[in-house]
């Protein structure tokens, strides 16, 4: 009796693990084709594989609470460490200044991914759109810097 306990646990504790691969794998499909030129197949499936919370995603709209989660938390990250490049005394003038710039464009970025987990949760499709997508300029308009 216990061994068909275990293993009726076990089975649908393997359904669980197939159909969230399945949402995964299906979700990066879909936001990968189309005019989503930004989003990989494989980059979007391996990083959600790789994310414990996606993992336990029961839906689309876990993934997107996840992404819109890494995305500030790699915002963040990534404002630390220009923060510590302008600390260097050896940074010269002009890789001062872009990097002052950039500075900015990811604390403005973090911003917009902050406001947009908000209209998110509150089923406000038009400004999150609006403001994870200005969000995205931020890694580009600094790359041009």
């Amino acid at each position: 009796m216990k061994n068909s306990h275990i293993s009726c646990l076990l089975f649908f504790y393997l359904l669980l693990v197939l159909a969230t691969s399945d949402l995964i794998q299906k979700s990066c499909y879909e936001a990968s084709k189309g005019n989503h030129a930004n989003v990989k197949l494989d980059f979007c499936v391996s990083g959600f594989k790789g994310n414990p919370k996606a993992k336990a995603a029961y839906g689309v709209a876990d993934l997107v609470l996840v992404s819109i989660d890494t995305a500030i938390a790699n915002a963040t990250a990534i404002g630390s460490k220009i923060s510590k490049l302008l600390d260097n005394k050896h940074v010269g003038m002009f890789a001062r200044n872009c990097l002052k710039d950039c500075s900015e464009l990811y604390s403005l970025a973090g911003s917009s991914l902050e406001a947009g987990l908000d209209a998110f949760q509150a089923v406000d499709y038009g400004t999150a759109n609006a403001e994870i997508s200005a969000a995205l300029d931020a890694p580009v308009t600094c790359e041009d810097q």
